[in-house]
């Protein structure tokens, strides 16, 4: 993304990361069963690293919908951070679509998305991310945050599999 700003009759063009990340999961329950595991936000708590300390601040049960707002508290590093979540599209059991609007990023898409495959279900998951700060967000995301994004993923992949990919 180039943003443009006009300075003293001076034009300066710099550049602005838009961060992608995409994973992909197959589990053997059918659509309708992962799909109702994952519109629940109190099963966030189920598939992020506990280190996170994730805390579900809206009251329970949080209904799931086009519109919804969802809070929640995660720690970074041990610092309390909240987040808020609107839901841009609800498609179910297909997709849906949350939205940052208060949270550590400058901006945060997720598009969940959901196929039937092989008796299962794919699970997609694709990021769009921004983060503040300019060259030191840049650095940061180097540094941390892409690692860190990496691991919460890992985490909640495996974490999916042992809830759903089990033989009973």
């Amino acid at each position: 993304m180039r943003h443009s700003h006009a300075l003293e009759g001076k034009t300066r063009t710099f550049s602005v990361p838009l961060y992608h990340l995409s994973r992909q999961q197959w589990l053997k329950p059918p659509l309708g069963v992962v799909f109702s595991f994952f519109e629940r936000p109190e099963n966030l708590a189920e598939i992020t690293p506990p280190e996170l300390g994730f805390e579900l601040l809206t009251p329970s049960p949080v209904p799931m919908h086009l519109g919804a707002l969802i809070d929640y508290r995660i720690r970074l590093s041990g610092i309390p951070v909240r987040w808020t979540t609107y839901i841009a599209a609800y498609d179910p059991p297909y997709s849906f679509v949350d939205v940052q609007l208060r949270g550590p990023y400058s901006f945060w898409y997720h598009a969940h998305r959901f196929e039937p495959m092989n008796g299962g279900t794919l699970v997609i998951d694709d990021v769009l991310y921004l983060l503040p700060f300019g060259h030191m967000g840049r650095l940061l995301h180097r540094l941390w945050v892409k690692r860190q994004l990496r691991y919460i993923f890992d985490y909640r992949q495996r974490r999916l599999a042992a809830l759903f990919n089990f033989t009973p």
